[in-house]
């Protein structure tokens, strides 16, 4: 059989097929999108703009942020694009490109949680220690890390990805490149990229995931300590809207990644990639606004900052 990889196109399927559903999915995509954008660019103008926001928790919310931007933009607006086309077309390179970023700006996220978990845990079970623990240096190099790793999994899983041979079909189940729905069409031996998947799934999901779930025993556990309830009430929402963003996103991807094949379909899968790939970075600024004074605080101060601002 020929080998197509070299000079072909691959076609997506597209979220839906119902050419009737096409402009709404359009408007609804497009204005998520821009609640994505907007969103997340407010918090990150609130904690530059406000000094009582320069610490760990919302350094490290800062880089979620602007992680989020980034991780949407992968996706919506070539899916924005192919609502108006009835052909729905990607380049091979463009395909590998859109899973590089893909997969790295989700490995990321994966750490990112886990390093924020580990934040709360030391600012609730060791506040003594804070300061030092968690200073300038170990911020920097527990972000640096996140990034670094993700990207040399990225590197890895794209790499093997676009060796692979692609003769047997170009029509990938998906509404965007992704390494499962890349790895069924291959009519090459897709045993180690499938084993090196599940190898990462468990590392950067289940590991990151299993680490958030430890250090919330702790940091609930002395919650539970502190004698009085307002205080036990203030400490707890310090750590609320994350909890919230773990929940979705882990339960959302996986439960993606960690299902058994035997339950595939291409119409799940693609709504739930639609969840954790646009929805949840879409409602990841409303929960930590909503939840946070100190971040609606700051929010009003940079609006105010730039109704002033002079012409």
């Amino acid at each position: 059989m020929r080998n197509l990889t070299s000079r072909s196109e691959f076609i997506l399927t597209g979220l839906s097929s119902l050419p009737q559903l096409q402009i709404p999915l359009f408007v609804m995509f497009l204005n998520m999108y821009l609640v994505t954008w907007v969103g997340n660019v407010c918090i990150l103008s609130a904690i530059g703009a406000d000094v009582r926001l320069n610490t760990p928790m919302y350094f490290f919310l800062g880089n979620l942020s602007f992680l989020d931007i980034c991780y949407t933009t992968v996706t919506v607006p070539q899916m924005l694009v192919h609502f108006l086309e009835a052909r729905k077309t990607i380049s091979f390179n463009g395909c590998f490109l859109q899973m590089f970023f893909f997969t790295f700006f989700g490995s990321t996220e994966c750490a990112l949680l886990a390093v924020m978990a580990y934040d709360r845990y030391v600012a609730i079970c060791l506040p003594l220690r804070y300061a030092t623990i968690m200073g300038k240096g170990a911020c920097t190099g527990l972000a640096f890390g996140s990034w670094a790793s993700a990207c040399t999994h990225s590197l890895v899983q794209t790499s093997l990805a676009s060796r692979l041979s692609y003769c047997s079909s170009r029509q990938v189940e998906h509404f965007f490149c992704e390494v499962q729905p890349l790895l069924k069409i291959s009519c090459s031996d897709t045993w180690i990229n499938s084993l090196l998947l599940t190898l990462a799934a468990w590392a950067f999901g289940i590991g990151s995931m299993l680490f958030t779930l430890v250090s919330y025993v702790f940091i609930i556990t002395a919650i539970l300590r502190i004698p009085s309830a307002e205080g036990r009430r203030k400490t707890f929402s310090t750590c609320a809207s994350h909890i919230t963003v773990v929940i979705l996103f882990y339960g959302t991807a996986i439960f993606m990644y960690l299902k058994p094949s035997s339950s595939n379909s291409q119409t799940q899968d693609s709504l739930i990639s639609a969840i954790y790939s646009v929805l949840i970075p879409m409602l990841n600024p409303i929960i930590y606004s909503l939840r946070n004074q100190d971040v609606k605080g700051a929010l009003r101060k940079a609006m105010r900052m730039n109704v002033h601002a002079p012409l």
